[in-house]
């Protein structure tokens, strides 16, 4: 029987700050270390299942049917072309689950359910998974809130930019209402600058600003702003598969294994 994964959620409300990149790359780069680890794509875009690999035709059971309680989790997952790495992918129905399911009183617990209720091993994963990594869209909606309830910890995407400290106050305002109200134990596990430029001075001061504000739960792993990194997604594949080497790529291997450092002190402590 294998222990319950860990479930480390990525969220933050402003769009386009390298949510999904970091997911599908901070996944990859965890199975490559020898972890077992599933993507749950909650975005309605489902660019997550799209950066995998997953062609729209091939979801035949997406989280949107989790949501709506008409099957498992583990009914809708499939493997990637990464050993190690599987996804539940999303799809554009995910866009009325809101509606859906505003009114029934386990509107904000539906994830987590179906998380709790993954099988320990599953015939493909024997020993179960041991990483969860969740793409969430990009806002703060019951999508988010299912994600953040779910979660021991939160992995926050920030990019380089004059607005990135704005954003994070009212992301951390939100994880402090979940910790509150639906997950006690929910905290952050680290912010990932993204997308840094050495050459934009702006870029640095940010840099120093958020460290600033969070002290150590800013990962000592910078994001370069990449060319490779978003020429990825348009083949289907994560940054490590499409070129190991690129900057972009040995960032991410880096972040791997920072979180997996920060991982193991949580369990000493």
């Amino acid at each position: 029987m294998g222990a319950s994964p860990r479930v480390l959620v990525l969220a933050n409300q402003k769009g386009g700050v390298g949510k999904t990149t970091t997911t599908i790359n901070l996944g990859t780069a965890l199975a490559a270390i020898g972890e077992r680890v599933l993507v749950i794509d909650i975005d309605p875009q489902g660019n997550a299942s799209t950066g995998l690999g997953i062609d729209r035709k091939a979801r035949k059971l997406s989280t949107f049917e989790v949501f709506a309680g008409e099957c498992r989790l583990e009914d809708t997952i499939v493997p990637t072309a990464v050993p190690r790495l599987w996804i539940a992918p999303s799809t554009l129905d995910l866009l009325g689950i809101e509606l859906q399911i505003a009114n029934e009183k386990d509107r904000s617990f539906r994830l987590r359910t179906a998380i709790r209720r993954l099988p320990a091993s599953l015939p493909d994963v024997p020993g179960g998974f041991t990483y969860v990594l969740i793409d969430c869209p990009p806002s703060l909606n019951l999508l988010t809130i299912n994600a953040l309830a779910s979660a021991d910890s939160v992995v926050v995407p920030l990019q380089c930019e004059f607005f990135a400290l704005e954003g994070l106050s009212q992301l951390l305002s939100t994880v402090e209402t979940v910790k509150r109200n639906l997950n006690p134990n929910l905290d952050i596990h680290g912010v990932v600058l993204t997308m840094f430029d050495p050459r934009n001075n702006l870029a640095g001061q940010v840099v120093a600003d958020v460290r600033a504000f969070m002290g150590e739960k800013v990962y000592e792993t910078v994001i370069p702003r990449n060319v490779r990194v978003s020429e990825a997604p348009s083949h289907g594949t994560p940054v490590l598969l499409y070129d190991i080497r690129c900057s972009g790529s040995q960032a991410y291997i880096r972040l791997a294994s920072e979180v997996i450092r920060r991982e193991r002190q949580l369990r000493a402590a």
